[in-house]
């Protein structure tokens, strides 16, 4: 090995600003190393390679140049990459496609992880937010743990879009339980991960989730827009452009505007009628005909539209499965309350307060949904009902009671 070109090295080196202890940090290596190249005991590996010419701003010819015995720097003849060149050209892109294709994850890992999530989408609508959350914060880390491991481009992916499906649902159960900062920081890592996977249909859920959100909150104006944005990034026809419609049309009837209220359930109502289910009935991001029935019952209850009535009926009808109240979905404690809206504008008030009892009693009336049992209460007391005593004492035992907290 001639030591001249060793020492060129050197130089290069030193002109780049760096001391030997310096530069073997910068390529991720020992100071002995460092040593042993520039003495010409030792060449870099192929792997190494790419990291040294950054790092001294050079050209896998030109380092070439610096660790041969050649006398003459590279040159092209015709057009033609000299043998030593274009040798290190292929070992670089045999290196690149090593690493692109190597892998410490696997699709059983990703595979596993997806069914995962998919069974806790599935079990919230009948699951307590404080129970269904351990699982959740559970394959969460796991995704953490994964985040910086060896994958492919395509795994990588996969798992970008498999953490920010969980971070949404978490972020949706923080809702449930009023917990604002953490529902705030899921939805921004939700969005983070949507965006680095390019992935729509996540990021328009996490804004129709926060137009949820900020609608419990009486927010109407802010749960409007943020509804719209979730509309124009929602893929068309997918189950997140017709919750997002319905969340509009929420927003607006309690805004009072009767006309678009409307106008948002039509569209709901024809936009369902096209869905395919592809994950099962009861999946939280998969919008069904219970859910549109759901949607219709609440947003004509708030617009005071009559015919909300029969909207409520039906979901009870159809989703409750015993008389044991315990063993309500949500869903249908939200209908009860919905029907006793509807009852008490149409004087209906025995069934009314009944109605509401059940669902404040049954344990399945999320913390974030305790305000609309509340509106009914004060819907009845400004009647002057004597039942409205029994139905504070249940809106009172509702949120001290462990139930949905």
């Amino acid at each position: 090995m001639n030591s001249s070109r060793r020492r060129r090295f050197a130089e290069r080196r030193k002109a780049c600003g760096y001391s030997q202890e310096e530069f073997a940090e910068a390529v991720n290596v020992d100071r002995s190393t460092i040593q042993r190249w520039e003495s010409g005991s030792t060449d870099p590996q192929p792997w190494q390679r790419p990291k040294i010419t950054r790092a001294l701003d050079i050209t896998a010819g030109e380092l070439d140049a610096l660790l041969t015995p050649e006398c003459r720097a590279p040159v092209r003849l015709h057009g033609i990459l000299p043998a030593a060149e274009e040798a290190e050209d292929e070992l670089e892109a045999l290196e690149l496609a090593r690493r692109v294709a190597a892998s410490d994850v696997g699709r059983e890992t990703l595979s596993r992880l997806e069914g995962a999530f998919d069974e806790l989408a599935m079990k919230y609508p009948a699951s307590a937010p404080k129970d269904l959350m351990k699982q959740v914060r559970k394959h969460s880390s796991y995704v953490t743990h994964l985040i910086d491991a060896r994958m492919t481009l395509g795994e990588k992916r996969r798992l970008c879009v498999v953490g920010g499906w969980l971070q949404l649902l978490g972020a949706t159960l923080h809702i449930d339980l009023n917990q604002e900062q953490s529902a705030t920081a899921r939805l921004q890592t939700a969005a983070t991960l949507a965006r680095q996977a390019e992935h729509r249909e996540i990021e328009a859920w996490c804004y129709e989730t926060d137009a949820w959100r900020v609608l419990t909150d009486g927010e109407y104006g802010r749960a409007l827009k943020l509804s719209k944005v979730a509309q124009a990034i929602a893929p068309t026809g997918s189950s997140v452009a017709i919750q997002a419609t319905a969340q509009e049309g929420r927003a607006r009837a309690r805004l009072g505007e009767r006309h678009g209220t409307y106008v948002a359930i039509e569209r709901v109502h024809q936009m369902a009628g096209t869905v395919t289910e592809l994950r099962g009935k009861e999946h939280h991001y998969q919008y069904d005909p219970g859910k549109s029935l759901a949607y219709t019952a609440t947003t004509l209850a708030w617009v005071g539209d009559r015919a909300a009535e029969s909207y409520a009926r039906e979901v009870i009808a159809q989703l409750t499965p015993a008389d044991d109240i315990e063993k309500w979905p949500r869903r249908v404690a939200s209908a009860n309350l919905d029907l006793a809206l509807s009852l008490l504008g149409s004087d209906q008030l025995d069934e009314a307060c009944d109605a509401a009892r059940r669902a404040m009693l049954s344990g399945r009336v999320a913390p974030s949904n305790h305000w609309r049992a509340w509106e009914v209460v004060r819907a009845a007391e400004a009647r002057g009902l004597r039942e409205t005593s029994d139905m504070r004492e249940a809106y009172h035992s509702m949120r001290s009671s462990p139930g949905e907290k």
